[in-house]
């Protein structure tokens, strides 16, 4: 697959193998990336990058500062996370498979980190390109339950203030030279919920003297298939799952316990409330009615993440002079799945991108045991990035 890249980005290929391969057989899980954190700061502490470590516990922050005269000097922002799956890897046919039991990066995060120091070592040995300042922070915990506010709230938007952040996501749902680009929403808001019903158990050849819990499970959840068809605008796009429901012992017992477990999904922040709110009040009305009693307990986990039109265009002029295919950049290319890039979002300008990484001749999707992507993708995104940084700070 060919990309337009420059030499110098070309030759950092097999240094971006050989780190996310690195970072591949030893994944950590969310604040736990302690060796994946002090191999990253190894490398800028070699390289020179001023960098400070356990930003947020065990996230990194790295800034090099340009030196081409500039009227405005700009900051940007590039962000990778760096946080594995609690999953059983289940590729044994790479030489680079994790050493960790039970524990995978199965997401690509190990590629955003490689990507990341790609960008950060050739910035800082090119300066003279451009102007102002960059920010690289190495987030922890994206999977769970979430380092990006506990960053922001460390400060690392401060000091100084950033104008813009770019983030991108290798992305195996779209096949190697393309990259998925969109202003507005391009991942969805997620919240869960968890519902237990208490009925009341007994004998299943006299259901007079019982509530019968999954009678009540059951109800909620056909109940629960409505509120996205008759409450939410059908030009709109949201999700209600059910996604566990746990009852029952035997078969002629009737269940007094029950466990619902779900998520919810959506783009428009508008239906934040609503869909929280519905759901709170069909569980209450289907209890109320079967004289059954309830626990709810709902979170809202990361809101939508949503492209600023501005930045969206920067991260598409440059990815146009990149990739060479037909499909080049894909602009529709939303998913319900969620990301707490969302946050450094809603705090100051950005887009986040996907980078399509497929490896044929069999893909396997994000979170698989066998999940892989094609390293071919490494050099692009550092070269997507760095014309980013190019055109941003002048």
């Amino acid at each position: 697959m060919a990309f337009a890249l420059r030499s110098t980005i070309q030759a950092l290929q097999p240094d971006l193998v050989a780190w996310r391969r690195d970072f591949h057989r030893y994944p950590e899980l969310g604040f736990r990336e302690h060796r994946t954190a002090q191999q990253i700061a190894e490398r800028l502490t070699q390289w020179g990058i001023p960098h400070r470590t356990g930003v947020a516990k065990t996230g990194i922050v790295a800034e090099i500062a340009g030196t081409k005269p500039v009227a405005r000097p700009k900051v940007l922002a590039l962000r990778a996370d760096m946080d594995a799956l609690p999953i059983q890897e289940d590729n044994r046919d790479i030489s680079y498979s994790s050493l960790q039991a039970g524990l995978m990066h199965a997401c690509g995060h190990d590629g955003h980190v490689a990507i990341a120091l790609g960008t950060a070592q050739y910035l800082w040995q090119h300066r003279e390109r451009f102007g102002g300042t960059v920010k690289i922070l190495f987030q922890p915990a994206e999977e769970g339950p979430g380092g990006a506010q506990p960053m922001i709230e460390a400060g690392v938007l401060n000091d100084p203030p950033v104008d813009g952040i770019l983030g991108l996501h290798l992305w195996n749902n779209l096949p190697l030279g393309t990259v998925g680009v969109r202003s507005g929403p391009l991942m969805a808001a997620v919240e869960t919920f968890e519902c237990e019903i208490l009925g009341k158990g007994g004998h299943g050849a006299i259901p007079q003297q019982t509530v019968d819990a999954v009678v009540v499970g059951s109800q909620i959840v056909m109940a629960l298939q409505a509120i996205v068809s008759r409450n939410v605008d059908p030009l709109q796009a949201a999700v209600v799952t059910v996604g566990s429901f746990h009852a029952g012992t035997a078969c002629n017992v009737i269940a007094g316990h029950a466990k619902l477990q779900g998520t919810v999904r959506y783009f428009d922040p508008n239906l934040a409330d609503l869909l929280g709110r519905r759901i709170t009040e069909t569980i209450a009305g289907v209890c109320a009615a079967m004289e059954a009693r309830y626990h709810l307990d709902y979170r809202k986990l990361y809101p939508a993440t949503i492209n600023d039109p501005t930045m969206a265009e920067l991260v598409r002029s440059a990815a146009l002079s990149v990739v060479e295919t037909p499909l080049g950049v894909v602009p529709e290319c939303q998913t319900m799945g969620g990301e707490d890039m969302s946050y450094f979002l809603q705090a100051v300008p950005g887009c986040y991108f996907f980078l399509g990484s497929a490896k044929a001749p069999r893909t396997y999707p994000h979170h698989h045991p066998r999940f892989d992507f094609d390293e071919t993708a490494l050099a692009a995104g550092v070269e997507i990035f760095v014309r980013c940084v190019e055109n941003f700070c002048g």
